[in-house]
């Protein structure tokens, strides 16, 4: 599990270069995802792990193609970005298909039951309120 987490924060990494911000707030959802998930025993960590470091991948191409973004612009432009990063390391289908449905849901009410969005939704909230102070 751990060099999946690795290879997804490097597709993070790489997509996101020096916006050490995103890619801050991204590994501090994970972290606060991962100890969320302590609680739950029907989680899926490779999805949990791809949507928390992928759950703001929207904000480069929205700022790139509108000069701002927002929950919405995120939750329109990622899903195709975390697609194709995803099938970059050629992972599950299935898996990646979730991972979109939970990243084109995190800012909005929650349209799809799943754990994982639910730990995410409350991690993204946590490092949310930390960042502003």
């Amino acid at each position: 599990m751990d060099y999946f987490k690795a290879r997804v924060t490097k597709l993070l990494v790489d997509y996101f270069g020096n916006d050490f911000r995103r890619i801050s707030h991204a590994l501090e959802v994970l972290k606060h995802s991962e100890l969320i998930m302590e609680n739950f025993q029907c989680c899926d960590y490779e999805i949990l792990v791809a949507s928390a470091l992928l759950h703001d991948i929207g904000i480069k191409q929205s700022e790139e193609n509108l000069g701002y973004n927002n929950g919405k612009t995120q939750e329109e432009f990622g899903p195709p970005i975390a697609e194709m990063l995803l099938n970059s390391i050629c992972f599950s289908q299935s898996k990646t298909i979730k991972v979109c449905e939970i990243i084109a849901n995190h800012h909005s009410p929650s349209r799809h039951d799943y754990i994982e969005l639910k730990i995410l939704k409350e991690a993204d909230r946590i490092v949310n309120k930390l960042e502003s102070g």
